[in-house]
């Protein structure tokens, strides 16, 4: 055969096949748009007027066309901050969508300005990120590709376009795969109001935002409310920021406000004015100023350094005045020593590349962290993490949200928190029970809230914690069990430090209530082991003021082995079990 006919047969060939997957592809996918579902459920997170807006991805409402002034209105058709999360075990993610406006910036990049990202979480609740191909065309298009998730579901977060207006957006998967959006999160949001760098100049992606990057490490919502240049305390702004039920507000305008035609006298009052607006509307509500975080150039440049240093002492100033002299509470402030930026952390001097952007996250991480008295630990057991290792038997987030729903239309006077030993057991939320008859006969008499949550470690249950699962309620008790799941991957210095820190965030949320830590129950081949850990449960009871109970002798022999008779599994308790454990519960309640 001739050379020539034989390269054609191959072109052929592959043509074909190229042509055959495209084929397939055109027929065999799911596509969901975030904005246009077909049930009343929203799935476009970062957006705080979803009812209300002129462009299905726009970020304030309609009406504020015509009170904001045109470039902010300009602006807040952009997606920054903007987010959708969803559930799939596709090997292969598809995005498609139309942007409005140029693709990318001089001193920024198409996929920052434009692209997507993608992360990933796994059952232990860890980040991944997430790599895939793009092409920036008239329609631009990310392919991701997850070898790894080897058909398990994972639940994603895909960050939408930071300094660009969407059109439309299409995630594609394979029909055969599943696709779970996951609706809107009903935790309140911590709004910021800032400049360009709060939109996100000049990060390399979406993910890598400082204020996508808090999203992550807190795991809140993050609503982004940034204007590149025109972050200027504006009242019009102000007064839409009023409208929102936050969880924390955040001021970081200072960089739009070094121009000295805003003199002292006007900076402070306009200062004083925002704060003012948003405390008139939200009383509780904390707020933190954030120093101007400098320019990585005044070193060399004395005018720009001045510029800064003279709006942060201003502001100072209006803060101590506030704090000290007013005795205004629930107002805070991030100074730029505890940013950090420096002369590798800006593209320009003024605006953050990625490690920049990594010291803003961290500097607002910790400050957060002390506001609402979360503990800041590089301990596994003390860093907050959700999980779902028991999926598809249910699913965490679900159970999570199905509790804070609840929390509006009941009180419960007891609550138990643990793991699936408590979960199964009964009550509300409704759910598979192993101990309907034990439950109602001991527990249903305390009007009961199962916060339990089958394979939770510590660390999860402190998550659930920090993310209001107590908020709303005033039990007369709280019954703590938790641990076992644990024991594979913590030592028992680890697991006692992590739930000291538990009990405390438990403490600082619901300071009535009468708290019983629980031993852990004896397991299987683990008998010695949680015998002395609840030893160390007891001494830290005793530390903290704290009652303790541990049922563990009635699930054991006289050999100090489990009674199997008592157990389904070896570690989970049967009917005649939840019997004992009801009872011994209600007898010990402080």
């Amino acid at each position: 055969m001739p050379k020539y006919q034989l390269i054609k047969k191959i072109y052929l060939c592959l043509l074909c096949c190229i042509l055959f997957s495209m084929f397939l592809e055109a027929q065999e996918l799911k596509t969901f748009s975030p904005v246009h579902s077909s049930d009343t459920n929203r799935y476009l997170e970062g957006q705080l007027w979803p009812r209300e807006t002129k462009d299905p991805y726009d970020r304030f409402p309609a009406r504020a066309e015509n009170i904001v002034r045109k470039v902010v209105w300009d602006l807040s058709t952009s997606t920054a901050g903007e987010q959708v999360r969803f559930r799939t075990n596709a090997q292969k993610i598809v995005v498609k969508y139309q942007v409005k406006g140029n693709l990318q910036m001089p001193h920024m990049p198409a996929t920052g300005v434009s692209g997507v990202d993608l992360y990933a979480r796994d059952q232990d609740g860890n980040w991944r990120w997430c790599h895939g191909p793009y092409s920036f065309k008239d329609t631009i298009q990310y392919a991701f590709n997850m070898t790894n998730a080897q058909g398990k579901a994972l639940e994603y977060t895909l960050y939408l376009p930071l300094y660009n207006s969407v059109s439309w957006m299409t995630i594609q998967v394979a029909d055969s795969c599943t696709f779970d959006p996951l609706p809107v999160r009903t935790e309140k949001p911590i709004v910021v109001y800032g400049t360009s760098i709060a939109q996100g100049a000049c990060a390399s992606r979406p993910g890598m935002a400082w204020t996508n990057i808090l999203s992550r490490k807190l795991d809140f919502p993050v609503a982004n409310l940034a204007f590149s240049g025109n972050g200027r305390l504006e009242p019009e702004v102000v007064a839409l920021l009023s409208e929102i039920d936050a969880r924390l507000f955040i001021l970081d305008c200072l960089p739009n406000l070094t121009n000295l035609s805003y003199t002292t006298a006007i900076l402070k009052n306009k200062i004083v004015q925002t704060i003012h607006d948003l405390r008139k509307k939200h009383p509780e509500v904390p707020i933190l100023l954030t120093d101007h975080d400098g320019y990585t150039d005044g070193d060399s440049n004395t005018e720009r350094k001045i510029a800064y240093e003279r709006v942060n002492t201003i502001q100072h100033q209006v803060f101590d005045s506030l704090t000290q002299q007013a005795g205004l509470q629930k107002l805070y402030y991030l100074e730029r020593e505890a940013i950090g930026q420096d002369i590798e952390s800006m593209v320009d001097g003024t605006h953050p590349n990625d490690i920049g952007m990594m010291h803003y996250a961290d500097a607002y991480t910790k400050k957060i962290n002390e506001i609402f008295q979360q503990h800041d630990d590089t301990l596994v057991t003390c860093i907050p993490k959700t999980q779902y290792r028991d999926a598809p038997l249910y699913f965490w987030t679900d159970r999570h949200q199905a509790i804070l729903k609840l929390n509006q239309r009941y009180q419960p006077h007891l609550v138990l928190i643990g793991n699936s030993i408590t979960h199964f057991w009964g009550g509300l939320p409704i759910g598979p029970a192993r101990g309907k008859d034990s439950w109602s006969k001991y527990i249903d008499q305390y009007r009961p809230l199962n916060l339990g949550f089958g394979w939770d470690k510590i660390e999860n249950a402190l998550w659930r914690i920090y993310h209001d699962e107590l908020q709303g309620i005033s039990p007369k008790y709280i019954v703590v069990m938790l641990g076992v799941n644990n024991l594979g991957t913590n030592t028992d210095n680890e697991i006692k430090r992590g739930m000291e820190n538990l009990l405390q965030a438990i403490h600082v949320r619901q300071p009535k209530a009468r708290l019983l830590l629980m031993g852990i129950l004896p397991c299987k081949d683990r008998e010695e082991r949680v015998s002395k850990l609840n030893q160390q449960y007891q001494q830290l009871a005793q530390q903290l003021q704290i009652s303790f109970a541990d049922a563990g002798p009635l699930f054991l022999q006289k050999d100090g082995r489990i009674k199997e008779s008592l157990f389904s599994d070896g570690l989970h308790p049967n009917a005649e079990g939840y019997a004992l454990l009801g009872k011994f519960i209600t007898r010990n309640l402080p």
